[in-house]
Order: structure tokens, then sequence, then C-alpha cells
């Protein structure tokens, strides 16, 4: 699912690796901080080239779990959790299940500090089964009283942040005409093109799956290789898919004003924020803009407000990205540690807090 992006610093409070009993698997389970609450972060289901690489992933996509929920204001940890399945690896149906169930026992075992939910590869209906061994996940299927699906409230968030970028980029909020680059067409790329060419905005789009043509088609948007997609002149370059896609030599090939997408860990290196800074390109912080979906899951979780003011908060995404920038401005460093330091303060106020219990 990603390029070789370098490990973290290992400061995660807790992680479980297991062979799972049922499917035979390699299961992890990643707590990276409680400090501002019971973690919450999606199941990965993904082909890896070993389980080293599998674990690496969890490891990092549970640390920007921490960053992503304290910038959004939650009072939720990071964590996240990772099947890996070898290559060449086919799930059916009952080895599915299984691996899902032996899931929820790793998850279970972690008694309520870390909460998960779908991700890539996995479904509504995958946390359905997990849910027959622990009771701490989110995101069921509506069919049994559950949020459902979160990729609209995630596609949302990116609309929103979307907006506020190109208003600080190009000088206008106003989407129509507006060249924008698309590279992914998974539950939120796609949404996010549907709703930026029912805007009018002049579009390209990839993915490495040829069959997305066919919705280019449909959207009249213009397809183009995934290798080339950096190169076609856009005002914001939306990175939607795979992590690390933002490589030195991407970046000083990219033909854009911005990149703003959903896509977890874009930078291949952390340098590539600064790197982007000396090109002139405005960079929205992904673990601020693809938040929609935890802010979603959350507030349903919790009862924390009707449905229209749960969307609310989702929607000021776009007024978080204005504060980073802002920040990024007032500080004269790049939106990346603006956004990190937005999250620090967060966590530094729920560690004293936590100290005084």
């Amino acid at each position: 699912m990603t390029n070789a992006l370098p490990l973290p610093d290992f400061t995660h409070e807790r992680v479980e690796v297991i062979t799972g009993r049922r499917s035979g698997l390699f299961v992890a389970v990643a707590l990276h901080s409680s400090v501002l609450g019971s973690a919450l972060g999606g199941a990965r289901l993904w082909t890896y080239p070993s389980w080293t690489d599998a674990l690496g992933d969890a490891l990092r996509l549970s640390a920007a779990m921490t960053l992503k929920n304290a910038a959004a204001g939650l009072d939720a940890g990071g964590g996240k959790s990772v099947i890996g399945l070898p290559e060449g690896t086919v799930l059916d149906a009952d080895r599915r299940r299984a691996a899902f169930l032996d899931l929820g026992d790793a998850v279970e075992s972690l008694g309520g500090l870390y909460r998960t939910a779908e991700d890539v590869g996995s479904t509504t209906d995958d946390m359905l089964v997990v849910s027959e061994r622990t009771a701490h996940v989110v995101g069921l299927p509506d069919s049994v009283g559950g949020s459902g699906e979160p990729a609209g409230p995630t596609s949302l968030g990116v609309y929103a942040s979307l907006v506020a970028t190109l208003e600080r980029a190009v000088g206008t909020s106003d989407v129509a005409g507006r060249r924008i680059t698309i590279a992914g067409l998974g539950q939120v790329g796609s949404r996010l093109a549907e709703r930026l060419t029912s805007e009018h905005a002049a579009l390209t789009v990839t993915d490495v799956n040829p069959a997305k043509r066919a919705l280019a088609a449909d959207l009249g948007a213009a397809w183009v290789e995934p290798s080339e997609a950096h190169l076609v002149p856009a005002d914001v370059f939306v990175p939607a898919g795979i992590g690390g896609v933002l490589t030195d030599d991407v970046i000083d090939a990219l033909d854009a004003r911005a990149v703003c997408g959903p896509a977890n860990n874009p930078l291949a290196e952390r340098s590539g924020a600064d790197r982007l800074a000396q090109r002139g390109i405005l960079y929205a912080p992904d673990f601020v803009v693809n938040a929609g979906g935890v802010i979603y899951l959350d507030g349903v979780a919790k009862q924390r407000g009707t449905m229209d003011e749960i969307m609310g908060r989702v929607a000021g995404i776009g007024d978080t990205i204005r504060r980073v920038f802002d920040e990024a401005e007032t500080r004269r460093v790049t939106p990346l540690a603006a956004a990190e330091g937005l999250a620090a303060e967060r966590l530094a106020v729920g560690a004293r807090s936590s100290a005084l219990v």
C-alpha cells in the first residue's frame, strides 16, 4: 500500500503482534498514544512483501493517527491495526472471516485502549465480524444500526480542505475552471472527483487500476497514467492513493501550485515538506485533510450531537487548514510543522491532565 517509508521513532505505548490462530495471518495492533483517550484508527487489510513491512505500516499509521485525532480536536488517541497478506494470497470468504475474528481478539486484548474501524482493504461488514469478538469497534453497517461507511465524511473534509487550499494558493475558493489532478480513485477519491465535476473543475484523474478509466469517462475527466499524474499542470495535486508518492524526484518535477489530498503519509520523507516550500508549492498536511472519517465515527459512537452537527464539524476541517496556513506564515515554518505544533499543543494539555488523575 505504501512505497518504502521511514519508520517513526518508537514512542508507541503498546504493540500487539500475533499469528491469527484461525487464519494463520500476521495481525498487528499498534497503540501509539492514549493520552487524549481511547485510541481510534482503522484496520488495514493489505498485501506486503514481508511481515516486517506490515508491522512498519502499522507503526507509521498509528503515529499519524495520534496527530490526526489531536489536530481534529478529538478526545481520542492514535492507533492502527494491520492484517498482512503474503504476496499472492487470495482470501476466500471463510479465511477472510477468520482473519477479522483474529483481529477482534487482538483488539480485545488491549482492554478498550484502542477502537478499530474499517480502512483500506476492509469494510463495514468486516467490522461486524470483528464485533463478534470485541465491543471496541466502530463503523458497523447501517443495517445493524451502525454509522456505516465513513468515506463520505472523509471526502467532505477533503473538499473543505481543498477549497481552503485554493483560497490560499490562487486567491479564490471557486472550484469552477480550476485544474485539479486526483491520483487515486478509491472510495474517497471517486467521491471527490464526482463533486468537483459537478462544480465544473477541469479534472484530470488516474488510478493504478485501469478499470477506473470508466469512471473518468463517465465524469468527462481527462485520464493520465499514474506515473505521469504529477507532470500535469494543476492548481491542486490531490494524492488519494498510496503513501510515499511524493518522493524528492516527484516533488522536483511536480507541476502544481498546491498539494491537498487524503492519502496517508504522502511524503516519502519528512523533508519533502521543506522541498515543497522551497518550490513555492503549498502543502496541506494529510493528517488534517483526511480527518473527516474519524471525526464522523467518533462523533456518532459517542453521540456528540445531531448528524448535522457532526457533519458541520467535518466541514470545519477547512477552517483548521486555514489556521494551519496562518500559523505557518506567522511562524515562518512549513504547514506540516505548523500542523504538528497544533497537535502537540493538545497532546501536551492531555498529558498534563492525565498526570493529575
